[in-house]
């Protein structure tokens, strides 16, 4: 049965989560699930667990967590969402609060998030990104990248507000443009890296939390 809005609490502050427990996630995903994946690979079970997988849409990510047992749940954006985004906003708040959170990854999730469920789980979604935000944002980002010419890019973790990649960064790492790299290239070097310091990320907020000062974000 899925919690009314009304009902939903939040579970845990980012910089109070206790290591005596697994951090409860919720992973969001629309695509291949390539990153779930890897998290699925690389996590600590003991510190991290992935305790359900949700889409907008039936996605090859669902499919890969139902073969491994894992929860998943679907809140289509079909023509009614379009004419009733908030309805939409809240439904996939209520599907997301059934699973008691600590924290949620936005794992090549399409959708934007809608105000009213970065509120109601506010510091405690994040998001991978394959530039070195605030350079780059938006869904082109290693096109853009690649044309502006810039010598070195990245990846970036960061907390996800109600702008599109503009919340407080955690974590970024530098990936080295090569002069004959081509999107499919360097994106996908980009991904060996992201994929490792999202992990690294989780674990980091598993064991000791994060602390929010404002525009900025820290890793304990």
């Amino acid at each position: 049965m899925l919690i009314r809005v009304t009902e939903a609490q939040p579970v845990a502050n980012p910089s109070n989560i206790s290591s005596a427990k697994p951090l409860r996630l919720v992973v969001l995903a629309s695509g291949f699930g390539s990153l779930l994946q890897s998290m699925l690979e690389m996590l600590d079970t003991a510190k991290v667990e992935i305790v359900a997988v949700g889409s907008d849409k039936d996605c090859p990510a669902l499919e890969r967590a139902q073969k491994l047992q894992i929860p998943t749940f679907k809140v289509p954006f079909d023509a009614e969402a379009k004419k009733d985004r908030t309805g939409w906003d809240l439904r996939f708040l209520e599907a997301v609060s059934a699973y008691s959170p600590d924290m949620i990854v936005s794992a090549g999730f399409m959708r934007i998030l809608g105000e009213s469920f970065v509120e109601a789980f506010k510091d405690r979604i994040i998001n991978t990104h394959p530039a070195l935000l605030p350079s780059f944002p938006g869904a082109h980002a290693v096109l853009d990248a690649l044309d502006y010419g810039v010598k070195v890019t990245g990846t970036t973790v960061h907390v996800v507000d109600t702008g599109v990649d503009t919340g407080p960064i955690l974590a970024q790492e530098p990936v080295v443009v090569e002069r004959d790299d081509t999107v499919e290239t360097l994106h996908e070097r980009i991904k060996v890296v992201e994929r490792r310091l999202l992990v690294d990320v989780l674990h980091s907020i598993a064991d000791r939390g994060m602390d929010r000062d404002g525009r900025k974000a820290y890793l304990k």
